[in-house]
């Protein structure tokens, strides 16, 4: 689990799928079993409080975001009400979202090649390559990947990279377009 400060009144937490496993849940507990996750956030939100000094009460607001492979992106907000709740007490108010797309982080593009390649096999033509901050990011989404099982992409892509919590908005904006469409097919053109 990593925990970052953002601001005065918000951090943000990554928790990877790895994680939940260490802690006894899946990603269909998050969805269905209500307790497990209030157990999770409580755990969560104590830990942040004593590694970023960061002093919970009042009203949280948290963003929960699912990603595909990668696990959960979660945004925690402190707006500072003057409610009169006890001091104990906190209310949060928990937004799920799960993405539909698949990022993984690439060192060298040599590797974009090669799961290119795996990738082509599955009869897979789509997706799209950034390059930000010194790494190269191949994005999948679901009309990418459409026939194919979820699981087998992943586990192929996760033998050339790592998966990625950096988010395809952020990409888009930030990162240099190598391949806004149809990668897979454009690298096994110009490099097979």
């Amino acid at each position: 689990m990593r925990i970052e400060r953002l601001s005065d009144d918000q951090f943000t937490i990554f928790l990877s799928f790895d994680d939940l496993v260490e802690r006894g849940l899946t990603t269909n507990d998050i969805w269905d079993d209500a307790s497990s996750v209030q157990n999770l956030f409580s755990e969560m939100m104590d830990e942040a409080s004593s590694e970023l000094g960061f002093e919970l009460d009042g009203m949280l607001l948290v963003q929960v975001y699912l990603m595909q492979a990668q696990g959960m992106h979660i945004t925690v907000t402190q707006k500072y009400e003057n409610v009169g709740w006890d001091d104990e007490f906190i209310e949060m108010k928990v937004t799920l979202d799960e993405s539909k797309e698949l990022i993984f982080s690439f060192p060298e593009f040599e590797d974009i090649i090669q799961v290119a390649t795996n990738l082509s096999s599955l009869s897979i033509v789509g997706g799209e390559v950034y390059h930000f901050e010194n790494r190269y990011y191949m994005l999948l989404t679901e009309k990418d990947i459409e026939e194919i099982q979820k699981e087998d992409v992943i586990a192929i892509m996760s033998e050339y990279a790592y998966p990625s919590i950096i988010t395809s908005h952020r990409l888009k904006e930030y990162g240099k377009t190598i391949y806004k469409s149809n990668a897979v097919k454009k690298i096994m053109e110009v490099f097979y």
